[in-house]
């Protein structure tokens, strides 16, 4: 089985641990924006409508939360199949993902062709 360059697969990596402390950073500073998270939460007796407002804020904070959790697993992942010789291989047809696709989308882990058939189920 072929496989990348390591200067390249170093090069990545080291793009990839830069991009995973990024996503780190932005979740930590999106749980402190987090109105649910401030402990004195539940002692106020606040009106309905800052009720909601809190609500809200809460909900669209997890949705964030909940998209970059997904990118740092993502993240991970491809780490991990740079550590074991496996990355920018398709996990479907084990054939070598194109080097086009992986600049766009480094976490890539499959082909093109097996990406379109995905879609189509």
């Amino acid at each position: 089985m072929q496989s990348f360059p390591s200067e390249l697969l170093s090069e990545l990596r080291v793009h990839l641990e830069k991009e995973k402390k990024k996503l780190v950073a932005q979740m930590s500073d999106l749980s402190a924006q987090d109105p649910f998270s401030d402990p004195e939460r539940a002692n106020d007796n606040a009106a309905s409508d800052s009720e909601a407002s809190e609500e809200s804020s809460h909900d669209r904070v997890a949705a964030m939360l909940d998209e970059l959790t997904v990118k740092l697993a993502n993240i991970d992942s491809a780490l991990e199949r740079i550590g074991d010789v496996t990355y920018g291989f398709c996990s479907n047809c084990k054939d070598m993902i194109d080097t086009d696709r992986l600049a766009i989308l480094p976490t890539a882990t499959l082909c093109l062709k097996c990406e379109q058939l995905k879609k189509k189920k």
